[in-house]
C-alpha cells in the first residue's frame, strides 16, 4: 500500500515538472512569434528621454519622430503588430544584440562598429543637426565650419569612436585649404567643452545642435547665462537609423519599402514638419 502511494506521489511530481518545463518553453521564445492571424508580434525598444526623437509624451506614451516613423511602418505592413517598450540605453543595446528586441531606437548613427552587431536599414528614420560652438565674439570671422578651418582655430578634441570624429575627418579630406585640427581625446561631459571655449583654452566644440539648445539656450540650461557670449552655426544633418536584431532581415525589407512609400506621398515630410518644425533631411549630405 506504501509502495503504491510512492508511485502515485512519483508519477504526479513528474507531470508538475513537466507543466513546468512545457510553461518555462513559452517564455523564453524569440523576440517575434507569428500569430495564429498571421500577424507577428515586433518588440520595439526605445528611449524614454530624447525629445524630439524618442521619448514618453504627458500621457506616458511613447512618441517622437523616430517613434512616429515606426508606427506608421507597422500600419503600411498588416503583419506588423508593434510592441513599444520603453528601456534604457544599455539595455536596448544589449537586449537587441541578444534577439530580446526586434528594433531599437535612440537616434543612432550607423558606423562600422554597430554594422557588425546589428543590421541597419537603407532609409533613415531622421536626423541629427551638427555644427560648431564658438565664442559669440568671434561670429564675425566665423560663419560656417569652413570658416573656422581657415582661422586655425583650436578645436576641442572628439573621442575617435565617436562619430562627430569620423564627420570631422571626412570634413578635412573635403577641404584641403580649411583644415581643422583634430585631436583624439577620451570622452568628457559637454558642460566641459563650452567651459574651455569660454576659458578661451580652445576656440570651437563640435556639437549636437540638440545638446546646445538644451545647456545653453534653453532658459533651464546650465549654460543659459553665457547665451549671449556662446554661439552655435550649423554644419549638417547625420542621419539616424532604427536598428534590427541581425536575424531579421524580413524587417528590415518591410521597412525599407514602406519608408520609400513614405517618402513619396509626402508622409515624411509632415513628420518632419510635426516635430521639428523644418526639413532636416534637405541638410543630409
Amino acid at each position: 500500500m506504501i509502495k503504491q502511494k510512492g508511485k502515485i506521489m512519483l508519477l504526479a511530481l513528474v507531470g508538475a515538472l513537466l507543466a513546468v518545463t512545457a510553461g518555462c518553453g513559452k517564455t523564453q521564445q524569440a523576440a517575434s512569434e507569428p500569430a495564429g492571424d498571421g500577424s507577428q508580434k515586433v518588440k520595439v525598444a526605445y528611449v524614454t528621454y530624447y525629445v524630439p526623437y524618442d521619448y514618453q509624451n504627458s500621457q506616458g506614451k511613447a512618441d517622437g519622430m523616430e517613434v512616429a516613423v515606426i508606427k506608421e511602418v507597422a500600419k503600411r505592413n498588416p503583419s506588423w503588430d508593434i510592441q513599444m517598450i520603453p528601456t534604457s540605453d544599455e539595455d536596448l543595446l544589449v537586449g537587441l544584440e541578444a534577439g530580446k528586441y526586434d528594433i531599437g531606437i535612440k537616434g543612432i548613427w550607423k558606423t562600422p562598429e554597430r554594422e557588425k552587431k546589428f543590421l541597419f536599414p537603407e532609409h533613415y528614420s531622421a536626423a541629427s543637426v551638427v555644427g560648431l560652438v564658438f565664442r559669440t565674439e568671434d561670429s564675425g570671422k566665423i560663419h560656417s565650419l569652413e570658416d573656422f578651418g581657415k582661422t586655425g582655430g583650436r578645436l576641442v578634441p572628439i573621442s575617435p569612436q565617436s562619430a562627430q570624429y569620423t564627420v570631422i575627418s571626412d570634413f578635412n579630406k573635403n577641404h584641403p585649404e580649411e583644415q581643422i585640427q583634430l585631436n583624439a581625446a577620451d570622452t568628457f561631459q559637454s558642460n566641459d567643452a563650452y567651459t574651455w571655449i569660454l576659458e578661451g583654452r580652445y576656440d570651437g566644440y563640435f556639437d549636437l545642435e540638440k545638446l546646445f539648445q538644451e545647456n545653453v539656450t534653453s532658459e533651464k540650461g546650465p549654460y543659459h547665462p553665457f547665451a549671449d557670449r556662446l554661439s552655435f552655426v550649423r554644419y549638417r544633418a547625420i542621419p539616424t537609423y532604427p536598428m534590427f536584431y541581425k536575424k531579421r532581415q524580413d524587417l528590415v525589407r518591410d521597412y525599407d519599402r514602406a519608408l520609400s512609400q513614405m517618402m513619396s506621398d509626402g508622409t515624411y515630410r509632415k513628420l518632419e514638419q510635426t516635430y521639428f518644425g523644418e526639413d532636416i533631411t534637405r541638410l543630409v549630405q
